[in-house]
């Protein structure tokens, strides 16, 4: 799954056959909802992250008929969008070293709302899982995200990162183990991932 040959243009979208078009827009009709989203919590803003989007898709045309024959075209698709998000955020703070930004807290407020404490020890849970879910392995984080940030069942998050289910449950149950010790394994601390997955 390398880049490109370098130089080589790709084919023009009107130069495909039908039902590759077609294929394409049922790709993109599919998963820009969840790409928007994905990356709202990693940018922050609605236009970052349709920036970053774009330029995804603008990636995947580009190379979609190669796409159509790959096994894990879905994953391909993924590492495309995490290679834009990782430029768009690389713009915003270039001076910062190459790391994922932390997502926006708010993607978690539903959970946090069904909190019986105060509204101070809420708000310092939450900060405390984000935190630590900022400090998870790349894939733990997108499992992660996508499963608590945006209410994926672990099958749709599957689909979206291109792997199996199995695979993403596996991320979740590394994801809870590592955050259990983050958070020095205090279940009310852990939050919303771990009375999610319950």
């Amino acid at each position: 799954m390398g880049l490109p040959s370098r130089r080589r243009r790709p084919t023009p979208m009107s130069q495909w056959d039908p039902t590759a078009r077609l294929s394409y827009w049922a790709f993109h009709a599919n998963r820009r909802p969840a790409y928007m989203r994905f990356a709202y919590l990693q940018l922050g803003s609605d236009e970052a992250a349709e920036e970053a989007v774009d330029a995804a898709f603008d990636s995947i045309m580009a190379e979609w008929l190669r796409m159509l024959h790959m096994d894990r075209l879905d994953a391909y698709a993924w590492t495309v969008l995490k290679r834009c998000l990782d430029e768009r955020q690389h713009r915003r703070h270039p001076w910062q070293p190459h790391r994922p930004e932390p997502m926006d807290i708010s993607a978690f407020e539903a959970a946090l709302k069904e909190a019986h404490a105060d509204r101070y020890e809420v708000l310092a849970d939450a900060i405390r899982f984000y935190s630590a879910v900022s400090r998870l392995a790349e894939r733990q984080r997108d499992a992660v995200l996508l499963r608590y940030g945006l209410q994926c069942s672990p099958g749709e998050a599957a689909a979206v990162m291109g792997v199996d289910e199995a695979t993403v449950r596996s991320y979740l149950g590394q994801a809870h183990r590592r955050l259990a010790r983050l958070l020095d394994t205090s279940v009310d601390a852990a939050g919303p991932a771990e009375s999610a997955e319950s």
